[in-house]
């Protein structure tokens, strides 16, 4: 089966390119030459590297089956800095150069932190620049309540850089009138939960948000919180953290 055939290869490399231009081809179902580079800045860390082998083997699944069998990840290059320790299985890189890497590992960016992200300057359809992960997110397991499996994360942030789609969620109008009642801006509103106000502190408790009759939405700090339980299969665009979520929106 083509998914026990990921193939990586680790590759050092130097000097930075010029301009960035994705080599990814897509092969009778399967992404070849997915180029991730790791930052020079980045700390030396041989846990990055596996984590990131492991990221890319539950991403293929994933991917595979949220596209019902059709899409499947072959191959991927990890660019290794030359800062870092020297390795047997490392081989020189030819024309994979960080500049042109689909995905890049770097340090923190200043407004969005340790979350993931794909740098998109165009309309819907249109590619992305590439995929950032940090250095944290690989590494610390914690996060992973916050964003779910990184390979989930990784099959949504590629959904961004190759098919050009958006988040489907809005965090500027979280909610919407129906016509019925207020629902959360969700893909799909299958999708169960709970509109609560947060609060922080160790004798606060979450309370359910009120309508403000004004705008006949709810109150101003409101938030949706997804049940864990969920039978809703979509989308990868708006939750896929969550377990039961194994597809992309149809239109």
């Amino acid at each position: 089966m083509a998914l026990s055939n990921l193939f990586v290869v680790f590759l050092a490399f130097q000097a930075l390119g010029k301009g960035r231009c994705s080599m990814v081809k897509l092969n009778n179902g399967g992404y070849e030459d997915i180029v991730i580079a790791i930052n020079p800045a980045v700390p030396e860390d041989p846990k990055i590297i596996e984590n990131v082998q492991n990221m890319v083997k539950d991403a293929t699944s994933y991917l595979f089956h949220a596209t019902k069998k059709r899409l499947y990840i072959r191959n991927v290059k990890i660019l290794i800095p030359l800062s870092w320790s020297p390795n047997t299985n490392y081989i020189k890189s030819k024309t994979e150069t960080y500049d042109k890497a689909d995905v890049i590992i770097d340090t923190p960016h200043i407004y969005y932190g340790d979350d993931p992200y794909t740098l998109q300057y165009g309309r819907c359809g249109e590619p992305g620049r590439y995929i950032h992960f940090t250095p944290n997110f690989l590494l610390d397991d914690s996060l992973l309540s916050a964003y779910g499996d990184r390979g989930r994360v990784f099959v949504h942030e590629w959904a961004h850089f190759r098919w050009g789609v958006f988040d489907e969620y809005d965090s500027e109008n979280p909610f919407y009138d129906s016509g019925f009642k207020v629902e959360a801006t969700r893909c799909s509103a299958d999708i169960i939960g709970y509109n609560y106000i947060p609060c922080t502190g160790l004798n606060c408790t979450p309370r359910p948000c009120n309508i403000n009759y004004i705008t006949g939405l709810l109150e101003d700090g409101c938030v949706f919180i997804p049940d864990k339980n969920q039978f809703a299969t979509e989308s990868i665009m708006y939750m896929q953290a969550l377990s039961s979520v194994n597809k992309k929106k149809q239109n």
